[in-house]
């Protein structure tokens, strides 16, 4: 069996008294797509900061590709490339001069690099800005730039830092699209998001909570991972009923969806049955009912939230 492409063994970062990841280990294999979600907070850019050799670890040790994050600091950069959240290049130089500097940074020999500009010129379809400044590309095409900076030497894992946030569903899918084609190409991605649709298009998805790795596991397997259906309700109207039902001690939580109320209840069937009998306000009305499959909102509301009830106990 192959060496995974990131091991953490019982990874920790304390800031005084404030416990930023705790005891995390976890294995990443080659060619996967890893979505690290998680509320704000929860140790998902500390994590990837350990990674990256940016911040020592209180405790606890990391490898990439067998190397060790921290002893190994200058032959581990050459295997990964970091695209932070905040834009971090150049902003008064080219496109094209951007590509050049990273890659005279890592190394790359002359013609080598103008090879592998001229590919990535192509691949983050900046072909037409390449002599543009970069404070002058749109948020889409500075976040392209970024990742073929990123590229430039040719790493084998890439680091994602909220990668899409704040760009229009045009450049989200387009950077999407870029990813998927280097994971085709055998690389590894490591990409946290706020995003659900993103973390389904995810081959893995580790969920952290506090410093704690609470699941991983594909999005299928964590969308069977709920021991009980889900209910969703029509109402009348909407929005009373939403702080009304979210008042009953039986409910777990209430989420609103497209119009609809989409509740989490340890024993929804016995719930729904009660009601039919006996529906519990008289200001409001139960209009229809259904019986939905859980998605990636609904694993991301129950592990946030802590419904363990609605969770089998082996995830």
């Amino acid at each position: 069996m192959s060496e995974p492409v990131i091991l953490l063994d019982h990874l920790s970062k304390s800031f005084g008294d404030v416990h930023a990841v705790q005891d995390l280990s976890l294995t990443i294999e080659a060619g996967t797509i890893f979505g690290f979600v998680g509320p704000n907070g929860a140790g998902k850019t500390t994590t990837m900061r350990m990674l990256c050799g940016l911040t020592h670890p209180t405790g606890g040790d990391a490898t990439i590709e067998g190397l060790h994050v921290w002893i190994e600091r200058q032959r581990v950069r050459t295997k990964f490339g970091y695209v932070p959240q905040r834009f971090s290049l150049y902003s008064d130089l080219t496109v094209l001069e951007n590509f050049r500097f990273f890659g005279g940074a890592y190394g790359v020999p002359g013609a080598e690099l103008d090879r592998r500009i001229k590919r990535l010129l192509r691949v983050t379809d900046l072909q037409e800005k390449r002599t543009t400044a970069a404070q002058s590309l749109s948020g889409g095409m500075r976040q392209l730039l970024a990742i073929g900076c990123a590229l430039v030497h040719n790493p084998s894992l890439l680091f994602f830092d909220e990668p899409t946030v704040g760009l229009d569903p045009v450049h989200r899918q387009q950077i999407w699209n870029l990813l998927y084609d280097l994971s085709h190409e055998g690389k590894t991605i490591f990409v946290t998001t706020h995003y659900m649709d993103e973390v389904e298009r995810c081959t893995e998805v580790g969920f952290i909570e506090d410093g704690r790795l609470l699941a991983k596991a594909s999005p299928r397997a964590l969308k069977s991972s709920f021991r009980t259906r889900l209910l969703e309700i029509d109402v009348e109207p909407l929005m009373p009923a939403l702080v009304r039902l979210r008042e009953l001690p039986e409910l777990l939580g209430v989420s609103l969806r497209s119009g609809s109320l989409r509740l989490y209840a340890s024993e929804p069937e016995k719930l729904i049955a009660r009601w039919r009998e006996n529906w519990p306000f008289r200001d409001i009305r139960l209009l229809g009912e259904r019986w939905v499959e859980p998605d990636m909102e609904d694993v991301f509301t129950a592990y946030s939230q802590g419904y363990q009830g609605i969770l089998k106990p082996s995830t």
